[in-house]
């Protein structure tokens, strides 16, 4: 997200989550996964940092492919046209939506990712629980915004639609609003399809991807509704509210992962293939051998 946009959201950020902070507390009925104070203290704490990480790596990292792809491009489009505004919501959620599902399905993108969702709990405050310093992962997941400039849209602009992307959902993760109006929820992202995509349980995991428009995954098979208990967080919990260990933990275990692999096609795999792939597999990934039919009597 932008540097600007996000100073110019603070103080909404701010009041968003005192005023969240002050109706839990005097709901008698309040989710025991809703507001926690270290779980808070924690998200804030890895927001600045990773506030203080993005403009150093910046620096160290200056390159970008949308940059590189808009050079080459030889179509252009006007910003100075509604339509071309438009099409570049559409098109930059379009990419927003394979960009985050990337994060779910690959290992490398997901040690960046998995920050976000490591949260045992769902409120305004873990829309900043956000990954610092990733540079790899970071500019892998930048590959799929590349089409959005390879049609002609300006790189300012394609910067600016994300950053608008980002700062929808943060009023999405919330617990306190159920459900809006069914013409909205069938559109957009709302707060009730986005705790589905921070549940760890089925028939939640790795469900809808997208960021302001939900229709993505009504089109590609990613879509689930709220139907019954969210448990928020990661499937296997990292046990820590230390900004530096969540930040690091999942990165440290693949990089562990890659130095014990055996085989450089399973070494790839734990970078490139779905998180919880392992060389030896568990007992449930097993398949489960069919019975042996039963043999006929012999005749006497």
């Amino acid at each position: 997200m932008d540097k600007d946009a996000f100073i110019y959201a603070l103080p909404a950020f701010a009041v968003l989550m005192l005023i969240e902070w002050i109706a839990d507390r005097r709901d008698p009925d309040r989710p025991a996964n809703g507001i926690s104070g270290r779980d808070t203290a924690s998200n804030i704490a890895t927001f600045a940092l990773s506030r203080v990480a993005k403009p150093v790596l910046a620096q160290l990292l200056p390159f970008s492919a949308v940059v590189l792809a808009a050079a080459l491009t030889p179509l252009s489009l006007a910003a100075g046209t509604w339509w071309v505004w438009l099409l570049g919501l559409v098109v930059t959620d379009f990419c927003y939506y394979w960009a985050h599902r990337a994060d779910h399905r690959i290992r490398l993108l997901w040690t960046s990712h998995s920050v976000h969702h490591s949260s045992r709990f769902f409120n305004f405050s873990t829309a900043i629980r956000l990954p610092w310093a990733h540079p790899v992962a970071q500019q892998l997941r930048g590959l799929a915004w590349v089409p959005a400039a390879l049609i002609g849209l300006p790189v300012w602009m394609i910067f600016a639609l994300q950053s608008i992307g980002l700062l929808y959902q943060f009023p999405i993760h919330t617990q306190r609003v159920r459900t809006l109006p069914r013409p909205l929820e069938f559109v957009f992202n709302t707060p009730a399809h986005h705790r589905v995509h921070h549940g760890s349980n089925q028939p939640y995991l790795d469900k809808n991807y997208g960021g302001v428009f939900i229709v993505w995954d009504r089109l590609f098979g990613t879509f689930a509704a709220e139907t019954e208990p969210i448990r928020y967080g990661l499937t296997k919990d990292i046990g820590t509210d230390n900004p530096l260990k969540l930040n690091y933990t999942e990165l440290l275990d693949l990089v562990r992962d890659v130095r014990t692999a055996t085989t450089w096609r399973s070494r790839l795999t734990y970078v490139f293939g779905p998180p919880g792939w392992t060389e030896t597999p568990t007992p449930a990934q097993l398949p489960v051998p069919s019975p042996e039919p039963e043999r006929a009597a012999a005749p006497v």
